[in-house]
């Protein structure tokens, strides 16, 4: 082909193809056989039919079951069995799929959600004995609610109740109960009232309630000079003086 012209691709595809069969039934050397030869009684034999499916790219993460027997995958929660609540696990995210395994076995299989702040939740992974088992209940969650105030009971029983399963809320519920780390039960209380009144039920909408003191407002006159303890590094504290 060397002294030929061509004015495409197309048409030199058309002339490499024209050769390539001589090339490969010419005799190699060292062989004493061509390259058809050589195909026939080796390789082909060995060749297997192609998959029924093409091959899908995945990505492994590992993830820790959450106390609603949930784990997140991008910004989405999938349910796994209630059973390892606590446990690590590994999920398979391909393109369609999202595949839950422990211990290398597989225990679940979804179809991948193309939504955020969302649950894809399979029913038999939270069978009605689901709430002898796990170590948070919806009660317990409202009486740990309620010694704080009730507002923060009547927000955490409004966010459990508009979940498919009161288990959804678990983690938002305990969120919100953390903020008393950091916080006056009586402000928390008082946020969560706000936070009724608003319509907010996240906890990053609550602690930015309390963040920008929105919550004094809804403090009880009691309450009102409330405020969190000064930390400083030149507050020497009652006894250095004498």
């Amino acid at each position: 082909m060397r002294n030929r012209r061509f004015f495409s691709a197309a048409d030199l595809n058309v002339a490499i193809g024209e050769l390539v069969g001589d090339i490969n039934a010419r005799i190699m050397k060292g062989y004493d056989a061509s390259r058809v030869e050589l195909f026939a009684a080796i390789d082909k034999p060995a060749l297997k039919p192609l998959p029924a499916e093409p091959y899908a790219f995945a990505v492994w993460k590992r993830c820790r079951v959450a106390p609603d027997y949930h784990i997140e995958i991008d910004g989405h929660w999938y349910s796994a069995p209630f059973r390892l609540i606590k446990e690590l696990v590994d999920a398979r995210v391909a393109d369609k799929t999202v595949e839950i395994f422990h211990k290398g076995q597989r225990v679940a299989s979804h179809p991948r959600a193309p939504n955020r702040r969302g649950h894809t939740t399979i029913a038999e992974h939270m069978p009605s004995a689901h709430r002898r088992h796990a170590a948070w209940t919806p009660a317990r969650v409202v009486a740990y609610a309620e010694k704080i105030g009730p507002s923060t009971a009547a927000l955490c029983e409004a966010i459990m109740a508009a979940r498919p399963h009161p288990e959804q809320g678990f983690r938002t519920c305990l969120g919100i109960l953390a903020l008393t780390r950091t916080y006056s039960a009586a402000r928390v209380d008082a946020a969560c009232r706000r936070g009724i009144s608003i319509k907010a039920r996240s906890v990053t909408s609550l602690r930015s309630i309390l963040q920008n003191g929105l919550d004094r407002a809804f403090l009880d006159d009691g309450e009102q000079g409330e405020r969190e303890p000064v930390r400083h590094g030149n507050i020497r504290g009652r006894d250095y003086f004498h």
